[in-house]
């Protein structure tokens, strides 16, 4: 078998390649699927609940299959800071503001709304990175911001609806988008695997401490078999999986490639909201979210054309 590896390394990539682009397709399907399922998990079970079982439960599995992979999973002295603060920032911050966010309002928006983080990152990077904010940057920035202010409008105008879930939704947005570009700031000295894992049980304590003085653990137990089955599909696959296919994915292809296979995930997001919840779909929602995918595919030539 090694020696019809080596004699045909052709067939090798193409192979490579039909896995990579299975694993992408599953990416956007489940990572899609993931933000009806919050919705439908948290009607029944409080926010920091939630995400204290998605972030010990995620974060423990990723890091197991690292170990099964072969990788030590000691912490090296040196990242131990930027892991805290990347782990703050990224998870703890993200993920509580996140819950909060599709708590208090349509999955399918929430998901168009976190979507909009590329625009965040690209003025993070260039305040910390020093990075050139190019002509494509300054598109994909005014895309973002127009379909941003599509869907903030109506919540603006009328005085009974809460924007709650939508300010939410941008702290979230905005945390996704810092911890990005602190991840890239920092040198680190483990593999990528192995810092997402650790961020996710790092990120995860402080939640747990909320969880436990902020929320009732009796209200677990009246959990319906229906959203327990749907908790375990959010920690096994978009959590676990796409965490771990992602990975593997920035492997098999270039890094752009990789991050424009995000331009589905709020479609799915929306569609699949709009069939398994009813969500009502409004011309104005279709079209920021036209805007949120424009301006994500702009990001990503953007960052091909400055390779």
């Amino acid at each position: 078998m090694a020696l019809k590896i080596e004699n045909n390394p052709s067939a090798s990539k193409t192979d490579s390649s039909y896995t990579g682009f299975l694993l992408l397709a599953l990416l956007s399907l489940f990572w899609g699927l993931g933000w009806p399922a919050m919705k439908i998990v948290l009607s029944e079970v409080r926010p920091w609940t939630f995400r204290t079982v998605c972030l010990l439960a995620g974060g423990g599995g990723l890091l197991t299959l690292a170990r099964l992979g072969g990788t030590r999973l000691r912490v090296p002295f040196t990242d131990l800071k930027p892991l805290l603060v990347t782990s703050i920032i990224n998870i703890t911050g993200w993920h509580i503001l996140s819950a909060h966010g599709i708590a208090a309002m349509q999955a399918g928006r929430a998901a168009i709304i976190a979507y909009t983080m590329p625009m965040w990152a690209i003025l993070l990077s260039r305040l910390m990175l020093k990075e050139q904010v190019t002509p494509m940057r300054l598109w994909a920035l005014a895309f973002g911001f127009a379909g941003l202010f599509l869907l903030l409008w109506p919540d603006l105008r009328a005085v009974e609806a809460a924007p709650a879930g939508a300010l939410f939704m941008l702290g979230a947005a905005f945390c996704w988008a810092a911890g990005t570009v602190l991840v890239k700031y920092f040198q680190w000295h483990m593999p990528a695997t192995l810092v997402m894992g650790w961020q996710l049980l790092i990120g995860g304590i402080p939640v747990a401490f909320g969880a436990f003085l902020l929320e009732p653990v009796a209200a677990v137990t009246a959990i319906s078999l229906n959203a327990l089955l749907t908790l375990a599909f959010v920690v096994f696959l978009p959590i676990i999986f796409c965490h771990w296919a992602f990975f593997r994915v920035v492997q098999i292809f270039p890094a752009n490639v990789a991050a424009l296979s995000t331009l589905s995930i709020p479609a799915i997001g929306v569609f699949s909201s709009a069939l398994l919840l009813d969500e009502p779909l409004r011309l104005y929602e279709l079209a920021a979210l036209g805007l949120v995918v424009a301006s994500l595919g702009l990001t990503g030539l953007s960052k091909r054309s400055a390779k």
